[in-house]
């Protein structure tokens, strides 16, 4: 097993999905958000979503994974699935006042959890797979025609790389910062919502001070080291699509066209 540290993720380095190039990874993951929206009855979903159970399986990364960043917008699947069980036409089965639910209230509801359920497992597989560094260069690799419109490609990349890349940083500092706190017997877990806001004040400002200071001593690095933008830049790693990103890419032809087909005569 390998482990990023910058975001703590975890992947086995021989996995199909893993080895794949990164600016195909970006290009077939989004187009399976994009035909998961197109999907629009529960064949075609069902296909998409048979697709990503594939792809997640092919990982070689635990489930259990893939459920806990599922957890962080529980809610929101939760929210959205109550709200659309309320807008459906057909059998009534339950009624109250205004409020009534019907077999197509149900059916919707169950289309929109599924449906959210795979988006999150799909933008999961990029992020598992993917290191921070592999993720950014294949952005700039992406977005290098907008050079053509004067667009600051490689320094939108560069922001992007240091701004993963403090992450664990800034968590790291946040909790030092907090442990100093508790040990001068400030009291972070307790009362309302405004007392427990008044108690973080004292954990904000060091922290936004240390973030000043690093990106400071990171700007005078950079400036030290002659940093001036991606000119005339080269690469340890050069990106190259593989015949694996091809079968990929094949794969993902047959599956969406089983998808439009299924939108058509189902």
């Amino acid at each position: 097993m390998v482990r990023d540290i910058t975001l703590g993720q975890y992947w086995p380095g021989h996995s199909l999905i893993h080895r794949l190039d990164a600016r195909a990874k970006i290009l077939l993951l989004l187009s399976m958000i994009v035909f998961l929206f197109v999907a629009d009855n529960f064949y075609s979903l069902l296909l998409m979503t048979w697709g990503t159970l594939l792809t997640v399986l092919l990982t070689r990364i635990r489930l259990s994974m893939y459920l806990k960043s599922m957890k962080v917008i529980l809610i929101v699947v939760l929210f959205t699935g109550l709200i659309n069980l309320f807008y459906g036409s057909g059998e009534v089965l339950w009624e109250w006042a205004f409020i009534k639910i019907t077999w197509g209230g149900i059916q919707n509801a169950v289309f929109v959890t599924i449906r959210i359920a795979a988006l999150v497992m799909v933008s999961s597989v990029l992020t598992f797979t993917t290191t921070p560094s592999d993720l950014t260069d294949a952005i700039e690799r992406l977005l290098k025609p907008l050079t053509l419109f004067h667009v600051k490609v490689h320094e939108i990349a560069m922001m992007m790389t240091i701004a993963l890349r403090f992450i664990p940083v800034l968590l790291e500092e946040t909790d030092k910062i907090m442990n100093a706190q508790k040990a001068r017997g400030a009291d972070m877990e307790s009362g309302g919502l405004i007392k427990r806001v008044k108690a973080l004040l004292p954990v904000l400002i060091p922290l936004f001070v240390s973030s000043f200071r690093r990106a400071n001593d990171l700007a005078m690095a950079m400036e030290c080291r002659c940093y001036n933008g991606g000119k005339g830049r080269t690469r340890m790693k050069e990106m190259h699509f593989a015949l694996r990103d091809l079968w990929a890419a094949l794969f993902l032809l047959v599956l969406f066209g089983a998808v439009i087909i299924c939108n058509i005569y189902l």
